[in-house]
């Protein structure tokens, strides 16, 4: 995410960037998050300082796109402070068997669907992940039924507090992520091309399939701020080989932890990691 969570995320608009994480002078106090969930982050190696999780729906997002249920949290491992890298995956990847295709579903017009601009994003996000010619490949469905992952849009009360996406990780059992929440307002509010929603998506959606940020061991590279670590979040921060060390916000890499809202294709170190994964 997350200037997008930035997805996942994924933080779009602090300062004078979008952020994915929500501004905290609109949370009320029986949504703040409780000092023992705090201290379990911190444990695990999040940032709760320059990127302070939030209560949303029936959990955290954490680091500004990462949606965790006290569940998660409670079985998150002690983290690590790991070497600066470009490109790292979790523990958890998708089962292949050498061919996947994940299915995608989101809801189209009506009061909780999306507007043709959003669909048109997650189709050029799609696109793009399909032009590798990876062993996984994604595709759109009409049907929430046995769809891999559901993009759903977030409730009106965070839309207007400012988060923009969220994702999680693989489950131990190899499947995606099964869920992406995603602001519907990109376009209307904050007047994004189809490009940089495709971004935004696609950001969240390497979430599901494994990929942490590109800067996670330096977050302030794309958010500016203070220098902040990630560790790995007790879920794993793998340096994926054959991707270059240390990251830079010109780079422009799709898994950027913070995002102007512009474009970004897949640059070559992306499409690396992605070759290398799957």
């Amino acid at each position: 995410m997350r200037k997008v969570s930035y997805l996942a995320s994924l933080a779009l608009a602090t300062c004078a960037l979008f952020t994915s994480c929500s501004n905290e002078s609109d949370v009320v106090k029986q949504d703040e998050v409780s000092d023992a969930v705090m201290a379990k982050l911190v444990n695990a190696g999040f940032d709760v300082t320059n990127q302070a999780p939030i209560v949303f729906e029936n959990g955290y997002l954490v680091e500004g796109d990462i949606y965790m249920t006290d569940a998660d949290i409670d079985n998150l491992k002690e983290g690590l402070r790991l070497p600066v890298e470009e490109q790292y995956s979790t523990d958890n990847l998708v089962s292949t068997s050498g061919s996947r295709v994940i299915t995608v579903y989101a809801p189209v017009g009506g009061r909780n669907g999306y507007s043709s601009g959003m669909i048109a994003g997650l189709d050029l996000a799609i696109a793009r992940y399909n032009a590798q010619n990876l062993e996984i490949s994604f595709q759109r469905v009409t049907s929430s039924g046995g769809a891999d992952i559901s993009m759903t849009r977030l409730s009106k009360r965070d839309e207007r507090r400012g988060v923009l996406g969220s994702a999680g990780f693989p489950t131990s059992s190899g499947d995606p992520y099964n869920q992406i929440k995603m602001s519907g307002i990109l376009e209307s509010s904050y007047g994004l091309s189809t490009e940089g929603i495709a971004t935004i998506i696609a950001h969240e959606m390497g979430h599901c399939i494994g990929f942490r940020h590109t800067d996670f061991f330096d977050r302030s590279i794309s958010c500016g701020g203070g220098t902040a670590n990630e560790g790995d979040g007790g879920v794993g921060a793998n340096h994926i080989p054959g991707t270059p060390t240390g990251a830079t916000a010109s780079a422009k890499s799709w898994m950027l932890a913070c995002t102007d809202g512009g474009d970004r294709p897949f640059n070559n170190a992306d499409e690396t990691a992605l070759d290398y994964l799957y």
